[in-house]
């Protein structure tokens, strides 16, 4: 990750990890946050290598703030605890798949995962099987 002056961030990342991932231009990586006993997709953040290296260690997920340019515990203000299970990469190393056990609500406007409100498309069949219901 780079600041903004064009420099690298230190980070404590190991360097075997940090030479695998492939990084947005602005050298961050998607992080999907999933309950690791449900299989629940709770929320998106992002990742410099520093926030990694911290989620590794920490048991804690750590993201980087894109709007606030800093580091972000996920729990510290809202007292809604990401607890790390696993971290893991996908086959092109350009996503972080952090399985978790969430604590309250994963979303910032307090609902339990940043996926419940806007659902665009569902199962056919139970959209089929609500709508002979109505």
């Amino acid at each position: 990750m780079t600041s903004t002056t064009g420099t690298p961030r230190p980070s404590s990342l190991d360097p075997e990890i940090a030479a695998r991932l492939k990084r947005s231009a602005d050298g961050l990586l998607p992080a999907v946050a999933q309950q690791y006993d449900t299989g629940e997709v709770l929320m998106l953040g992002w990742m410099d290598d520093e926030a990694l290296h911290r989620t590794l260690t920490t048991g804690r997920c750590t993201y980087w703030s894109r709007s606030r340019r800093e580091y972000w515990v996920k729990g510290d203000t809202s007292g809604h605890f990401q607890w790390v299970k696993s971290v893991a990469l996908d086959c092109d190393a350009d996503t972080v798949l952090v399985k978790v056990d969430q604590v309250g609500a994963a979303c910032h406007t307090g609902a339990r995962t940043c996926f419940d409100e806007d659902v665009l498309l569902e199962d056919a069949a139970d959209s089929a099987a609500r709508a002979s219901d109505q």
